[in-house]
């Protein structure tokens, strides 16, 4: 059975990331990229499958764990019998052949340590080719892949795995040093793990310094922050949806899905983020990535692209790996890139809009793409799609789906009205009310009061919540107070937020639960502000903050029931919504009371 999700710590270097557990095991790591295949698959199958264990012999669980302040340094402790030990584990932040360096530090007495090291490259199918180039260094090449181990610690093969044992006391240092590189080329040179580690602490720390954020919840928002960096492709700007792939939303369930990708839903969120908190270069970077990505026919934009900008992201299964705890299938790429979802356009259109708003350096080829965009939208808005959850059945005219469609419009009539665009500004108007006007007539259910999924359907949806963030409706008119109060009641689960409650598969096509969905949860303290609900509002948040790790970390669902997270993990939606919340509770100046009003 492998670890709970919540028991797995993050640590990272711009370009991927490696997550660890409180048993001392790096169970997941994929090398060069976030979406390259894994040489450590531990998280979705055994040992067997790759991973790198360093802790106790004695083996047990972590009696300590944290990161080291304002970095992503994981130090692990465990109290052993004969004394106390510390594992230091990071990713020095660099542009080419990524690291994980391990450093073992004796606190007291000593300590008996083991060392199991299981490389497997491409998601655990190929068994590299190993040998010894000299007492410190083993090499591993499979296929494109290599990696170089040192270490002083000398190792042993044993069953298509490396081991060793030795022994730490007080005040001894012992560096592990696994590093990723074309097998086509020579090994990098022997990294200094003592500089390395000085070096990244500084980075941590130098960069989480420009965070202007100074409201009541410091802590959440500097390690939200830290896992967005973390999650950034530095050589493009792109921000993936998360570290990891297959993690499902059930135990044992088959929504189970590859978020290691950018999603441009999350452009605008994930810009208000970053600009709140002072971080203007990554929100730059993040917004060019997103205007290279898009580039070209309106017509062909999809909903997500590889960290690079790739466009084919071809979804399969891999069969050999039987899942995290038994949970079928595993998947590799998303088949929902090929979907047509009508709000991605209006997301677009919106934080391109907020780049403006806060000061980013104006770009003329942005608006020339913008224009684009709305050409094609005046024919499309009124298509049915498969909407922000990404059904996989049939197609509806989702409500949210409308309502960005609105925002896209709307967007653009504000960018000739005040920052002097050229556009048709009357035509864009009369797109927009007739939008306005028929998702207030066929998107809202007079005998619920309420919102709902899609036209003419009976059943709520928490994507409605967005209606007065984007300034759809005010959020004191009554049926978006009506909405709030029916999700409030019918859409809940301890307090915490679903997506929707389907009566059946026809929804999403597929079978069986999931949990509730924390970035919704976060959407709901942001409505609840704009009533004015403080108290309610920051309730929820801290209930929120209250269900992550230990680390401050967060997965895309949670469940109630057995207080477990679930999802793809960390994700990054979940932590840009709690920055985003914090930033409304303390400043009142985040999404939920900007994107509702004018602010001239």
């Amino acid at each position: 059975m492998p670890e709970r999700i919540e028991d797995y710590a993050l640590v990272g270097d711009l370009q991927t990331v490696a997550l660890i557990g409180r048993s001392g095991s790096v169970d997941w790591l994929c090398f060069p990229r976030f979406d390259s295949g894994s040489c450590f698959s531990a998280l979705l199958g055994s040992s067997e499958d790759g991973r790198w264990l360093l802790a106790p012999a004695g083996g047990g669980q972590a009696t300590e764990r944290r990161y080291r302040e304002r970095t992503l340094i994981l130090e692990t402790e465990w109290q052993t019998d004969t004394g106390r030990v510390r594992v230091i584990d990071f990713m020095p932040p660099r542009e080419t052949k990524p690291d994980i360096v391990r450093i073992v530090e004796g606190l007291d007495g000593h300590v008996e340590m083991g060392t199991e090291l299981v490389m497997r490259f491409d998601y655990g199918s190929i068994v590299p080719w190993v040998r010894r180039i000299d007492g410190e260094t083993i090499l591993a090449i499979g296929g494109p892949d290599a990696l170089v181990f040192r270490t002083p610690v000398e190792l042993y093969p044993q069953a298509m795995t490396h081991v060793a044992q030795f022994t730490v006391g007080r005040g001894d240092r012992v560096p592990f040093v696994l590093t990723w590189f074309p097998s086509a080329e020579q090994p990098p040179a022997t990294v200094d793990p003592e500089q390395a580690l000085a070096d990244t602490e500084s980075f941590w720390r130098d960069w989480v310094r420009g965070c202007e954020y100074e409201g009541d919840y410091p802590e959440a928002v500097d390690t939200s922050l830290l896992v967005l960096k973390a999650l950034t492709y530095a050589p493009t700007g792109a921000i993936v949806a998360a570290a990891t792939t297959s993690l499902p939303e059930r135990i044992g369930g088959v929504r189970n899905w590859d978020y290691r990708f950018s999603w441009l839903r999350d452009a605008t969120f994930t810009l208000y983020a970053l600009m709140n908190a002072g971080f203007r270069d990554e929100a730059r970077a993040w917004r060019d990535w997103l205007l290279r990505a898009v580039a070209g026919d309106p017509a062909s934009m999809q909903i997500l692209y590889g960290v690079a900008g790739e466009r084919r992201v071809p979804e399969y299964e891999l069969d050999w790996l039987p899942g995290y705890a038994g949970s079928r299938p595993v998947r590799s790429g998303n088949a929902a890139h090929e979907q047509f979802q009508l709000d991605v356009y209006g997301e677009i259109m919106d934080a391109l809009h907020e780049a403006r708003r806060h000061g980013l350096a104006r770009d003329d080829h942005a608006w020339s793409l913008q224009q684009h965009v709305l050409e094609f939208l005046e024919g499309a808005w009124d298509r049915p799609d498969e909407g922000i959850w990404e059904v996989r059945a049939q197609r509806r005219h989702f409500t949210h789906s409308k309502v960005l469609a609105w925002v896209a419009f709307d967007r653009a009539v504000e960018a000739v009205e005040r920052w002097d665009r050229p556009g048709p500004i009357d035509h864009w108007r009369r797109i927009r009310a007739e939008i306005h006007e028929e998702v207030c007539r066929e998107g809202f259910n007079v005998e619920l009061n309420a919102f709902t999924q899609s036209y003419g359907s009976d059943e709520l949806d928490a994507s409605t919540l967005l209606i007065p963030l984007l300034g759809f409706l005010p959020a004191d008119d009554p049926r978006v107070v009506g909405t709030i109060e029916a999700i409030q009641r019918d859409l809940t689960r301890d307090g915490f937020v679903e997506r929707y409650r389907p009566k059946d598969h026809d929804v999403d096509g597929l079978p069986g639960g999931e949990g509730v969905f924390l970035p919704c949860s976060f959407w709901l303290v942001d409505a609840l502000l704009m009533l004015e609900r403080d108290d309610e509002a920051r309730e929820l948040f801290e209930k929120l903050i209250g269900v992550s790790n230990d680390l401050g970390l967060l997965a895309e669902e949670y469940d109630p029931a057995e207080k477990r997270l679930l999802g793809n993990f960390p994700q990054a939606f979940t932590h840009v919504g709690l920055v985003n919340s914090a930033y409304n509770l303390s400043h009142h100046t985040g999404p939920g009371h900007q994107r509702g009003k004018r602010i001239d």
